[in-house]
């Protein structure tokens, strides 16, 4: 008996290809915007930076396979990492 076919579990290589070349457009981005001046600096690595690693997760750690438990456990993770950094940086601003 023939099973019926299923999509492949993993990306075909022209989507990785895709990504990546994504991802390096954004770290060149980065890379300029870091020439602008600390304040857009700052600004894009905060905005740039999380959504390569978005793109990394969600790709090349194939979290798109993974069920919604395991998606919400990772963004509550990274949610909360993310106010510890906003409270770091609050409290290093205003002593």
């Amino acid at each position: 008996m023939d099973s019926p076919s299923q999509p492949p579990l993993h990306a075909e290589a022209a989507t990785y290809v895709k990504v990546w070349l994504g991802l390096v457009f954004l770290t060149g981005l980065l890379a300029a915007v870091s020439r602008l001046g600390q304040n857009l600096a700052t600004l894009g690595l905060l905005t740039i930076t999380p959504l390569k690693a978005g793109l990394v997760l969600y790709f090349f750690m194939h979290l798109r396979h993974e069920g919604f438990l395991l998606r919400t456990v990772v963004l509550i993770t990274l949610g909360t990492l993310l106010i510890f950094f906003a409270l770091l940086f609050s409290d290093a601003a205003l002593r």
